[in-house]
């Protein structure tokens, strides 16, 4: 497959400097290369499972071929579905700065440098796959997402390509059941295609009564949710806590996180003068590195997991794969079962393990409930105008049970129309989507420019990094 290859991001933003500081990953507990130690990954490395071979899907905002992330072949770009996509200076550039913040955390590798000091994610050989969704103050609209998932299901084995996973640090606060959502049917067909898809559990917190719970699509049951797990500054996982922020909680049928993972304080890759990087100058650590918390870095230390145990046993499916990790999750004492799942990640004791035939067996889910639902709170504004009821970023009708049927059959996408639209000006070709253009469409009267959406407004905070320093 051919990869096309794209300058680094360079935004300028006036009278905007930052000091570098002396960043040392070794007395950083939260560094990648001590995240990586006590969650056990380092010892599959010495064992010789990398991730090698599998590509994980990243559905975010874009990523950025910094340094970590620009090694030959580490970043395959899918198709540009975010309102940057007509600019060919954005198109598939992560100009928020959270796509390759989640990208890092699964497969960086630094290539050069001391080895205390080179940035390794969880699976160092894992190759990215990225689908851009989210411009550049992230914003997305839940129909965006759902074609990324539809699009990662259909084109899994194109060209050479091996997308055994796919990552969602992403949710909404939706207003309906899994069972009926369409942002969760999506990802159980991704499931049960092949994909193990992780979700990020949600920022809310852990809540008594109706609000508790998990952010869609991580409560639909089938996908692996993740919840965040904090360090407290240690090595050990004997006083680990779950993250303040960790959505969780007590409300009648609520499902909990599968699992925590490392979730707090950790080290990532820096886009320099991304969204983030202007917005949150405290988490910026020095000239390459960037800290944030929240249940989208969990996620991406999981998905990064999913890869190496993947690279061992290529064969599991997606239920044999979650049984594995919750089989081998490692229990916080004083902590509300609700909050963690079955416990922390731990893969040192799976490197061993052999995997059983687990197999989940809850009521499929129909898909044919409301779009618009499945927004919860997050809706896009242009203009003026906002984007509500049951209608996709171009305005047209979603028929959520015509979508469900083609989901079903794997052939919600034909060529580069979806819902009706097409989304690019080509086809897709093997590498990337070229020449793309939504020139003359209209959402709701108004035309798009074609240019970012910077600077327009968006309601939620759907891309799950809680806090930034």
């Amino acid at each position: 497959m051919a990869v096309l290859v794209v300058p680094a991001l360079s935004l300028v933003c006036a009278g905007t400097t930052w000091g570098a500081t002396t960043y040392s990953p070794s007395k950083d507990i939260n560094s990648m290369l001590n995240t990586t130690a006590y969650t056990g990954a380092q010892e599959w490395w010495t064992a010789g499972y990398t991730g090698q071979g599998v590509d994980v899907a990243v559905i975010d905002t874009g990523v950025n071929p910094v340094p970590g992330l620009n090694g030959s072949g580490k970043i395959l770009y899918g198709p540009d579905l975010s309102f940057e996509s007509q600019a060919s200076n954005l198109r598939n550039l992560d100009t928020n700065g959270h796509g390759t913040f989640m990208a890092g955390l699964i497969a960086a590798k630094d290539e050069a440098g001391t080895a205390s000091a080179r940035y390794k994610g969880m699976a160092p050989d894992a190759r990215i796959v990225s689908v851009k969704v989210g411009a550049a103050d992230g914003a997305v609209d839940v129909s965006q997402v759902i074609a990324a998932i539809d699009w990662v299901v259909q084109h899994k084995n194109d060209s050479g390509l091996n997308i055994r996973v796919i990552n969602l640090s992403y949710g909404t606060n939706s207003a309906q059941s899994w069972s009926v959502d369409p942002l969760s049917y999506a990802v159980e067909q991704a499931w049960k295609k092949g994909i193990v898809v992780v979700a990020a559990a949600g920022n809310s917190g852990y809540q008594m009564g109706s609000n508790g719970g998990l952010a869609a699509p991580a409560y639909n049951p089938y996908v692996i949710a993740v919840g965040g797990s904090d360090s407290n500054s240690t090595t050990s996982i004997s006083d680990d806590t779950v993250g303040s922020y960790s959505a969780s909680g007590n409300c009648g049928g609520c499902r909990a996180p599968d699992y925590l993972a490392p979730g707090s304080h950790l080290q990532g890759l820096r886009v320099v003068n991304s969204y983030l990087d202007v917005t949150h100058p405290e988490g910026v650590l020095d000239a390459r590195f960037f800290r944030g918390s929240g249940t989208s870095q969990s996620a991406a230390i999981v998905s990064g997991a999913v890869a190496l145990v993947l690279s061992k046993y290529p064969n599991l499916n997606p239920d044999q794969v979650k049984g594995l990790f919750v089989a081998n999750a490692s229990r916080l004492s004083k902590v509300l079962s609700m909050a963690q799942g079955a416990g922390i990640l731990q893969l040192a004791p799976m490197l061993m393990a052999t995997p059983a035939n687990y197999v989940q067996s809850f009521t499929a889910g129909t898909g044919t409930g409301s779009l618009e639902l499945a927004r919860g709170t997050d809706h896009l504004t242009h203009n003026g105008v906002t984007l509500t009821g049951e209608k996709d970023i171009f305005g047209r009708p979603f028929d959520s049970a015509s979508m469900a049927q083609l989901e079903a059959a794997g052939s919600s996408w034909s060529g580069g129309v979806w819902n009706g639209s097409t989304w690019s000006g080509s086809t897709w070709s093997g590498s990337t989507w070229s020449g793309s253009t939504w020139s003359g469409s209209t959402w709701s009267g108004n035309t798009w420019s074609g240019n970012s959406w910077s600077g327009n407004t968006w309601s939620g905070g759907s891309w799950m990094g809680a806090t930034w320093g």
